[in-house]
C-alpha cells in the first residue's frame, strides 16, 4: 500500500458501530480488502493521531444479488473493528 488514505476507505456509521462507539471506545472502518491488522493500526494512527490498543478484522463476502433477469454479485469488502487506548477519540461527524 502506498498511502494510509488507500488503506481506510470509509467509517461505517450504523446504530450497532455507534453503541460501541459510545460503550467501548471502539470504531469500524470499511478497508482495502488486501490490508492486515499491522497496517491498518499504522494507518489509523497516522491518519486520526490517535493509539490503537487492537484491530479485529471481517471478511464479508459477496452474495449473489438480483435484479430484474439480471443477476450477479455484490462487492466484497473487509471491515474493521479498531478499540483505542483510553483517553483516545475520533471525530467522525
Amino acid at each position: 500500500m502506498n498511502n494510509y488514505r488507500d488503506i481506510i476507505k470509509a467509517p461505517i456509521i450504523t446504530e450497532k458501530a455507534s453503541n460501541l462507539k459510545e460503550t467501548e471506545n471502539t470504531y469500524t472502518f470499511s478497508v482495502d480488502v488486501k490490508a492486515n491488522k499491522t497496517q491498518i493500526k499504522q494507518a489509523i494512527e497516522a491518519i486520526f493521531n490517535v493509539k490503537v490498543e487492537s484491530v479485529n478484522t471481517i471478511n464479508v463476502h459477496p452474495r449473489k444479488k438480483r435484479v430484474g433477469r439480471y443477476s450477479g454479485y455484490t462487492n466484497r469488502v473487509k471491515k474493521a473493528i479498531v478499540k483505542l487506548k483510553e483517553g483516545s477519540s475520533i471525530e467522525l461527524d
